[in-house]
């Protein structure tokens, strides 16, 4: 059996294709039911996040395949969906830009040392994804009043473990280079 074909993979892949009807869905004219469907891709989409991973290291299914599927998959996601709000006027585009630039630059990093290994995602980079996830869907519910203000604080503090967590993956990089020098 290939071992790219595997529940986490397909979980993965399932979290690829839901993007493109995400984005469809957001962009349905009206709110109601269509934005209610957009949340509701946008979270199963997310949920095949925490399941993949768990599920490759549960069942000894893990992969290089997966290790770098992964996070594409999850950068495709959130990167689709800042877009559409900075498109709606719901997140500022510079939010938008600060994260899609860490997310592209780690991004080629990783594809630039892959004949090193595939390097995994940190708990840094997990507390960042689901930050991100948390402030989209918060956004997507278009909140008003307190829950606004709760909207921004988690978009803000996903921002910063964002910036954050790119520094210390290049930090680290470097520290690794000097030790291989």
């Amino acid at each position: 059996m290939n071992p790219r074909l595997n529940w986490p993979n397909v979980l993965t892949g399932l979290r690829f294709l839901l993007v493109p009807v995400f984005v469809m869905l957001v962009f349905q004219p009206g709110a109601g039911e269509r934005h209610f469907a957009a949340v509701t891709v946008f979270l199963i989409a997310s949920l095949t996040d925490l399941y993949d991973g768990n599920l490759a290291r549960k069942w000894g299914q893990t992969s290089q395949f997966g290790a770098l599927a992964d996070p594409i998959a999850d950068k495709a996601l959130t990167g689709a969906a800042l877009m559409c709000l900075s498109a709606l006027g719901n997140i500022p585009w510079w939010v938008t830009v600060v994260v899609m630039t860490r997310e592209v630059t780690i991004t080629v990093w990783r594809f630039t040392v892959l004949r090193d290994g595939v390097v995994p995602a940190s708990r840094g980079g997990k507390t960042k994804t689901t930050l991100q996830m948390l402030a989209i869907v918060a956004f997507l519910l278009n909140p008003v009043g307190v829950w606004h203000s709760l909207a921004v604080l988690i978009l803000a503090a996903a921002v910063v473990v964002t910036v954050v967590t790119g520094i210390d993956y290049f930090v680290n990089a470097a520290r690794v280079e000097r030790v291989r020098a």
